[in-house]
């Protein structure tokens, strides 16, 4: 009971937090980007990666810097990542997830880019995991569509019963079908 307290004690400073991380990855922020719709084909995102969407790149790479750490998966266990899923893979697509560790206790209705709630795993050939990805959920109270940076996230997406966003970004292991395409056909679960 006193965990919840404290966590309700801290949402409007997180709140606030939230807004100004939000702010800074607006839409005013990003410079001359081309108007977006609801779907990007790949070949418009990998020619936005590659030619001047520097703010979004940017913050992948903010990204790949602070999961890297967690490349070892000891050390996102030590940091409240706990193995939520077996490998998650889709017949029909032929392409994977892999093993999602997730830190419940960033599951709110706030997201921080830097602080991902989910952590991507892939067992190599020696049984190992390695990081290939990062996924983002947001609990939906009511509030705004969440972005990441310019792109929205999924409504919807991951086994829990409230409703939520979800947005899977794949910064360590590339994605053919995109870099926010839910599945990633180099990810297997053999």
């Amino acid at each position: 009971m006193k965990t919840i307290r404290r966590k309700m004690m801290l949402l409007p400073a997180v709140a606030v937090l939230a807004l100004i991380m939000i702010s800074a990855c607006s839409k005013d922020n990003m410079g001359d980007l081309e108007p977006k719709g609801d779907a990007r084909s790949v070949d418009q995102e990998e020619i936005i990666m590659k030619s001047g969407n520097s703010a979004q790149n940017q913050l992948l790479a903010q990204v790949r810097r602070a999961t890297a750490k967690y490349q070892r998966v000891e050390v996102a266990i030590a940091d409240g990542y706990e193995e939520a899923s077996h490998c998650v893979y889709n017949e029909e697509l032929g392409a994977g997830m892999g093993y999602h560790f997730v830190n419940l206790d960033l599951v709110d209705p706030f997201f921080d880019p830097l602080k991902p709630e989910a952590l991507l795993y892939e067992k190599d050939e020696n049984g190992k995991f390695k990081l290939v990805g990062v996924e983002y959920i947001v609990i939906d109270v009511g509030q705004s569509h969440p972005y990441f940076g310019d792109h929205p996230f999924d409504v919807g997406g991951t086994p829990i019963p409230d409703p939520h966003y979800s947005l899977h970004v794949w910064v360590w292991k590339h994605n053919p079908l995109g870099m926010y395409f839910p599945f990633n056909p180099k990810v297997t679960c053999d």
